[in-house]
């Protein structure tokens, strides 16, 4: 039998081990996004801050890459896509939903139905390709625009790079008096005046304003 000091330094070693094997499935799939459904206190600070912040609002989509990883259990460790109906597919339990939840949920979810078949199991859902957010959030220029365009959003995005990915303006729009509309779940619909002329003829950017996804910039015709 071990002692209790034996049997302590076994635990941390284990413990080391599973975080290792962690760590090399981020170094392997270069994930974004790591949600696990086993959180211990021996897990370093640093190496859970900006995953867990992410994975904590951000919503599974259709077309979303997952990495499933069980430690100790290689042949239950899978890589799948969302499927369209908002499901995986993982050995011994078959459908897991993960459309519209977050990584964490999934996590538990995965690790309660196979606690039937593997004892202890430890789950970690890998988010390696964010696919849905190209379709979901995104930004739209119409109106007097060379090429009306929906486009995938981007962090640090502002409407001068909206508008040009629409080509520019046409010989008859009203540039400034350009207005971007924004869906506000408390107020509704909110306009925001954009003086893109000045934006595009003297680089005046006050209103060059950062652009959320789901906004829609709309560009007048001048009256003729």
């Amino acid at each position: 039998m071990f002692n209790t000091s034996s049997r302590n330094a076994l635990t941390v070693c284990c413990r080391k081990c599973v975080w290792s094997l962690l760590l090399m499935a981020l170094a392997l799939f270069g994930t974004p996004i790591l949600a696990t459904a086993a959180q211990t206190d021996d897990l370093p600070e640093a190496a859970t801050a900006d995953s867990n912040d992410t994975a904590g609002i951000y919503r599974i989509g259709v077309d979303d890459q997952l990495q499933i990883a069980v430690w100790r259990n290689p042949e239950l460790s899978v890589s799948v896509p969302v499927r369209p109906d908002g499901r995986i597919s993982v050995p011994l339990i078959g459908d897991v939903i993960a459309g519209g939840r977050m990584p964490q949920e999934v996590s538990d979810d995965i690790q309660a139905r196979l606690a039937a078949f593997v004892r202890d199991p430890k789950v970690a859902v890998i988010l390696t390709e964010l696919r849905s957010h190209e379709f979901i959030s995104r930004v739209r220029v119409t109106g007097a625009v060379r090429q009306p365009v929906s486009i995938p959003y981007r962090q640090g995005m502002t409407v001068l790079d909206a508008v040009l990915e629409a080509g520019g303006v046409t010989d008859f729009a009203a540039p400034n008096r350009t207005r971007l509309f924004r869906k506000q779940a408390s107020a509704g619909t909110h306009s925001v005046a954009i003086k893109l002329g000045d934006i595009l003829k003297s680089g005046e950017l006050d209103t060059n304003i950062d652009v959320q996804p789901g906004d829609v910039i709309t560009v007048p015709e001048r009256a003729l």
